[in-house]
């Protein structure tokens, strides 16, 4: 399986909301680098921030339920 990137944040809470949303809408979601978010301020913009990323085949529908709640 692979993983593409559909939202990245610089705050935790901004990507466990987005990870949230997929989830309700039943898509699977894995964050990196959430911890490094939470371990030291600043030390997330060095990692890239968090990454909200799902399976490859629901990426599209993904980025379009994000978009349509920002």
């Amino acid at each position: 399986m692979t993983l593409v990137t559909v939202y990245r944040s610089f705050n935790e809470a901004e990507a466990q909301l987005a990870r949230s949303r997929l989830e309700a809408a039943e898509i699977e979601v894995y964050l990196t680098h959430e911890l490094a978010a939470s371990a030291a301020e600043g030390f997330s913009v060095a990692t890239g921030g968090v990454l909200v990323q799902v399976p490859d085949d629901k990426a599209e529908e993904a980025k379009a339920l994000l978009d349509s709640t920002e």
